[in-house]
């Protein structure tokens, strides 16, 4: 019986041996995607502090010297995965934001395009909301960053359209932290894919402070959600 073609034994995500017809820039676009994808696997499968290059190397399925034609170290890697990561996650907000017409429909757009985005992504909620914490200090930099222009979008829409009667910008910085501290604490429980589910009671928390208690629980009430449950 003739041997097994070793092509045989390569995963669906890697490309083809040899001669394969691929362009360079794509063949190194494709290596990129994968080694970023592993990283967050890797993190939630361990940790941050027990991932390892070669644990990127293996889940990605990429030789040791194309990982280092990309990257410098695992520091420098999962900064990468989580800017991506992070990246997409603002674009998918900030859409959701602007299809809305009030400050009110476009708080619960918005944190129902970002809790929906975490429910989807189990691996890389995990490696963005809470083994970013254990990655070093430019890690830890970042994820301020990002959150620091989720509090500026509220922010700006509040003192658009609350026609000057929006709080202090520390109120944002305190809702965008306060809905941070929920996912982090179900994220770490591995209740992902209930965060959906948190939408109403966390709009009302989030619209408490600018639009007062009555009208917060009004929009609370039209929610689809809140009507499901």
């Amino acid at each position: 019986m003739p041997a097994k073609d070793s092509r045989d034994k390569r995963q669906p995500h890697q490309l083809p041996p040899g001669r394969h017809g691929l362009s360079r820039s794509f063949v190194v676009s494709n290596q990129r995607e994968r080694i970023l994808s592993a990283v967050a696997y890797v993190t939630s499968a361990a940790s941050y502090s027990e991932m390892s290059v070669e644990d990127i190397i293996v889940t990605a399925g990429v030789s040791r010297r194309t990982f280092y034609e990309h990257f410098k170290n695992k520091e420098d890697v999962f900064l990468a995965a989580y800017d991506a990561v992070a990246g997409q996650l603002a674009q998918d907000v900030v859409a959701a934001v602007e299809s809305a017409d009030t400050f009110a429909d476009q708080c619960a757009a918005g944190l129902r395009s970002f809790l929906e985005f975490v429910a989807s992504e189990p691996a890389f909620a995990r490696m963005c909301i809470v083994e970013v914490l254990a990655a070093g200090p430019e890690a830890i930099k970042r994820r301020n960053d990002t959150m620091r222009a989720f509090a500026a979008l509220i922010h700006h829409k509040a003192e658009v359209l609350l026609e000057g009667k929006a709080p202090p910008a520390l109120t944002a910085e305190t809702v965008v932290g306060g809905i941070y501290e929920v996912v982090y604490t179900r994220v770490l429980r591995g209740e992902i894919q209930d965060l959906p589910a948190l939408l109403p009671d966390l709009i009302y928390s989030s619209l408490l402070p600018y639009l007062g208690v009555e009208a917060a629980r009004e929009e609370r009430a039209r929610l689809p959600e809140a009507k499901a449950a």
